[in-house]
């Protein structure tokens, strides 16, 4: 069984409006329900019973009255005037009130009558508030007879009541629409600048926000737009100095490609040659996991055409691909960054196993995207550091690999920068499973 703490919370509002009301609504409630309290224990209360024994009062004084001054002329007379006050009284001789009718009250009402009565009158009565509309039936048993007496609710009822809670629920409801309002116009900012949050550290195009709404709120803004602006400008300084790296170590290296090329053919040539060659590709890995795709433009892009794409390029290879996808998975990306992610996922499981299976998906806000191999898989305890930059899986797969140890660092480091991530995994065919999230 849950705690009660966990029980309450999930009934509790999760946004900040939600709770943000909730925290001025309830306490108003409260008030409202002790203001409520108190009227109908102190005045509501107080008031009926006057009313009541008022009415039992006047009922008495018929009662007294046709005692002391009995015959039909002074009965109708009697009987007559109680019409001034409200009550119409018939005297119906010979009836007697059945016993299992002579019945205490229910209601409020009927229960602060019955007292009166059986306070002042001290006669067998019965007492019907709920058939009549406007009218409370009051029979009274005499000795030769009954009283019938018909009091009209408003004697009995007073109006404050209905104005105490008309007032309360109106008074509420302004309340309620002036905070609804008045929050609302405090949380837009907050919404906004979590919006411009995520969609910044999804890597997708994220403006500047302007500052408002309370000085907290404000400052937080301005310390995202500057925060924004430095990352932004890190990453413009970092590709242009890597640009220029780039450049600045092709040109020796051309120009040593080219003496090579000059010199009399030898097998030391040849191994000076492949070195060449080896630097070259080492130099364009190191620089793609520095610079990280990060100055491509972020476009819709239809992850099932680029799965698709990514496939045929592997089989062209000569991999074994099967691909497949479901859904509609069109999402901001930076498409080439996207496919040197998948090509990197791809090419490793080719290289290490026979068979490779690729698929695309939709769960939820994410999309997942598997990379299935029958290769010889990588241990538990290796999975999360085959991710570290130059870093080679020795013994658990082929020892004599080359390559930079930055495929996995590359794929993990662009699709990071998407705002997803990508974790490893057992496969179905037996080898390493690929899997990678993307949140929409």
């Amino acid at each position: 069984m849950p705690p009660l703490g966990a029980t309450i919370k999930r009934f509790l509002p999760r946004t900040l409006l939600g709770r943000s009301i909730l925290i001025i609504v309830a306490p108003l409630i409260v008030l409202q329900l002790v203001s409520a309290w108190v009227f109908y224990d102190r005045h509501w209360e107080t008031i009926g019973r006057r009313l009541a024994s008022a009415v039992a009062g006047e009922i008495d004084l018929v009662i007294e009255t046709l005692r002391l001054f009995p015959g039909p002329d002074n009965e109708r007379w009697i009987l007559g005037a109680t019409t001034d006050l409200g009550l119409r009284i018939v005297h119906r001789r010979g009836d007697i009130l059945p016993n299992e009718t002579s019945a205490r009250g229910r209601s409020t009402l009927e229960r602060l009558l019955a007292n009166a009565l059986n306070e002042t009158v001290r006669r067998p009565f019965h007492l019907d508030a709920r058939s009549l509309e406007r009218d409370v039936r009051i029979k009274i048993q005499l000795q030769d007879g009954v009283l019938d007496v018909l009091v009209p609710r408003e004697r009995l009822f007073s109006s404050t009541t209905y104005i105490f809670v008309m007032w309360m629920v109106g008074t509420s409801l302004v309340l309620f629409a002036v905070a609804t309002v008045f929050m609302r116009n405090q949380v837009r900012p907050i919404r906004r600048l979590a919006i411009a949050v995520d969609a910044f550290g999804k890597g997708r195009e994220a403006p500047p926000i302007k500052p408002e709404g309370a000085t907290e709120v404000r400052r937080v803004a301005l310390a995202f737009n500057v925060m924004r602006e430095r990352i932004l400008r890190m990453i413009t300084q970092r590709t242009d100095m890597l640009s220029g790296v780039s450049h600045d170590l092709r040109t020796p290296l051309t120009r040593m490609k080219l003496q090579l090329a000059m010199l009399p053919a030898s097998r030391e040539l040849a191994e000076l040659q492949s070195d060449v060659v080896e630097m070259e590709k080492m130099l364009a890995a190191y620089l793609a996991f520095a610079r990280g795709e990060a100055a491509e433009a972020v476009v819709e892009t239809d992850l099932a055409t680029l799965v698709e794409d990514v496939a045929q390029g592997a089989r062209r290879a000569g991999a074994t691909i099967a691909a497949s996808s479901s859904g509609r998975l069109v999402v901001p990306v930076r498409p080439n960054a996207f496919k040197r992610c998948l090509d990197n996922l791809v090419a490793n499981a080719a290289f290490h196993g026979s068979r490779v299976a690729i698929n695309a998906a939709r769960r939820g806000d994410t999309i997942e995207i598997l990379v299935d191999d029958d290769g010889p898989g990588i241990p538990e305890d290796k999975r999360e550091e085959v991710f570290r930059p130059f870093f080679r899986l020795e013994g658990s797969r082929n020892p004599e690999t080359g390559g930079t140890g930055l495929g996995l660092a590359i794929a993990r480091d662009l699709i990071r920068g998407h705002g997803g991530d990508i974790t490893l995994d057992q496969a179905p065919l037996g080898g390493l499973r690929a899997r990678l999230r993307l949140p929409i």
